[in-house]
């Protein structure tokens, strides 16, 4: 019973964990983006090419950070792929003729200035960074 209860503490805590970490990262859009959500495989869909809008019929690009934890985070969680499958994606877009490929940044700051002031653009940033001038998607 013991050893129960232990398996089932370890599994709340994993759990709540997983929780934490997927809170880190917030996902931004020029406010020009009619939605105030949208789903998780609009997202993937967007951040992978295989769509240029969202269900809303609001047209999305997306501009990406260079690396780092968020953009890791934001890979695994939304897109489901690492970073160098995710970079081989596109790539293969781009040889194809299909999408030119998505803006990237070094830092989160500029990348929130650039959504800011770009129709369309739709990010994502660590939930620390400032992020003035853009709206905030919740993902569903």
């Amino acid at each position: 019973m013991k050893k129960l209860l232990w398996l089932f503490s370890l599994w709340i805590a994993l759990f709540a964990w997983s929780g934490v970490a997927q809170a880190q990262v917030v996902l931004i859009a020029n406010p020009s983006i009619k939605s105030a959500d949208v789903s998780k495989g609009d997202l993937r869909d967007l951040f992978t090419g295989a769509s240029s809008s969202f269900k809303d019929g609001s047209h999305g690009t997306p501009v990406l950070l260079k690396g780092g934890s968020v953009n890791d985070e934001f890979l695994s969680t939304y897109v489901g792929k690492s970073d160098s499958a995710f970079r081989a994606g596109w790539r293969s877009l781009v040889f194809a003729g299909q999408a030119s490929m998505p803006k990237t940044f070094d830092s989160e700051t500029a990348l929130v200035d650039y959504v800011a002031h770009t129709a369309g653009a739709v990010g994502y940033i660590g939930k620390a960074t400032p992020h003035a001038g853009v709206k905030v998607l919740a993902v569903r």
